[in-house]
């Protein structure tokens, strides 16, 4: 089976998102026993567009900027040293109570102590992402996209990017463009918000061709009843997974692929790393391999962005989920939550279990 592409396209993805920072203390050390930390521009969109970025496919972002704001000018230097094009209008910051981006405030873990990770979203300008400051027409329609990625974070952020996201899909699909829907579920995005959320989430589904998520997300965003519970052993749930997409794919019958990752944690720093992915009326399966992790943060991005970069390519299926499983292994052994690969040859050299050195 293969994904038809739209031809001729100015990008190959396109994401919808909020930009923000993450800070981060060296040498896997706790937040509060350190005075100075590692600064990066982040999203877990972008997170996912990075490799194909990287690898020399076009990438554009639509976000929203913080006006006359030094950290928006961090954060649109690092798209650019990232390969991506950006859009998105200037956001006055009002008062110092004002709007500001995001900050990822994260402690990596080490060995038998667990990462913590601490979103202040206050004040975060992303939440004022409104379709009304973007030409979807020229964008899916002149300069043509191939395949726009959505995350239910930012679908879920405030009424006015859930309308932003379902407006997003709408254009993708009237244009041909294939839609990927990652539905990242968030308690607290959603409570008092269910009945609007299921509304948006399902029509975005609906359209959508490529659908990610966990048992959690299918089941909390979709309605869709998840696997029996199979203790810590992922393995043993691989099975419940599959009986999982197959509803799934009866819901939702225009998505050609379903797609997650399965972990299991050994210690901070060691984890048994798989995947399953189905696409029509089959199923891929990555065993659970151990891997060695420096950080967690953005390995299922980094799953999705390889996946999404081997449909790309144009491969054969099988090749999808290596690639992703491999580029998820790769972006957990660097510093930053998105992947940098030097080349493909680095990420499938993971795959194999390739790690010698390369003169």
């Amino acid at each position: 089976m293969s994904i038809e592409l739209k031809k001729d396209c100015a990008y190959a993805m396109l994401v919808a998102t909020s930009m923000g920072i993450r800070i981060t203390p060296p040498n896997g050390q706790p937040v509060h026993a350190s005075s100075t930390f590692f600064m990066q521009a982040t999203s877990a969109e972008s997170n996912v567009a990075s490799v194909a970025a990287y690898l020399g496919l076009p990438v554009k972002v639509l976000t929203t900027f913080v006006k006359d704001s030094p950290i928006a000018q961090f954060i649109k230097s690092n798209l650019k040293s990232r390969h991506m094009d950006y859009e998105g209008v200037e956001v006055p910051q009002g008062d110092p109570w004002g709007y500001r981006h995001q900050i990822n405030i994260a402690d990596s873990g080490y060995g038998s102590r667990g990462p913590r990770v601490l979103n202040d979203r206050a004040g975060e300008v992303g939440r004022t992402l409104n379709v009304k400051d973007f030409d979807l027409e020229r964008i899916f329609g002149k300069e043509g996209v191939q395949i726009v990625h959505l995350s239910g974070l930012i679908g879920a952020l405030s009424p006015e990017t859930g309308k932003f996201c379902l407006e997003i899909a709408r254009a993708a699909k009237k244009h041909g463009t294939r839609i990927s829907f990652d539905l990242n579920h968030r308690a607290s995005f959603w409570k008092n918000r269910e009945k609007e959320l299921h509304e948006i989430f399902t029509e975005i589904a609906s359209v959508s061709d490529i659908l990610i998520g966990n048992e959690e997300d299918f089941q909390l965003c979709l309605g869709i009843e998840g696997p029996e519970a199979g203790g810590k052993d992922i393995t043993a749930k691989i099975d419940g997974f599959k009986e999982m997409m197959n509803r799934v794919k009866k819901a939702y019958p225009n998505a050609k692929v379903f797609a997650t990752t399965l972990r299991q944690v050994v210690n901070a720093n060691s984890h048994l790393w798989g995947a399953i992915m189905g696409e029509g009326d089959n199923f891929h399966v990555v065993e659970p391999r151990p891997i060695t992790v420096l950080d967690r943060i953005g390995g299922g991005d980094g799953f999705v962005g390889g996946m999404l970069y081997a449909i790309l390519k144009g491969w054969e299926p099988e090749k999808w989920i290596q690639f992703g499983w491999a580029n998820g292994a790769l972006t957990t052994s660097l510093l930053t939550d998105y992947s940098q690969p030097a080349d493909e040859d680095q990420i499938w050299s993971i795959w194999q279990g390739n790690a010698r050195v390369k003169r």
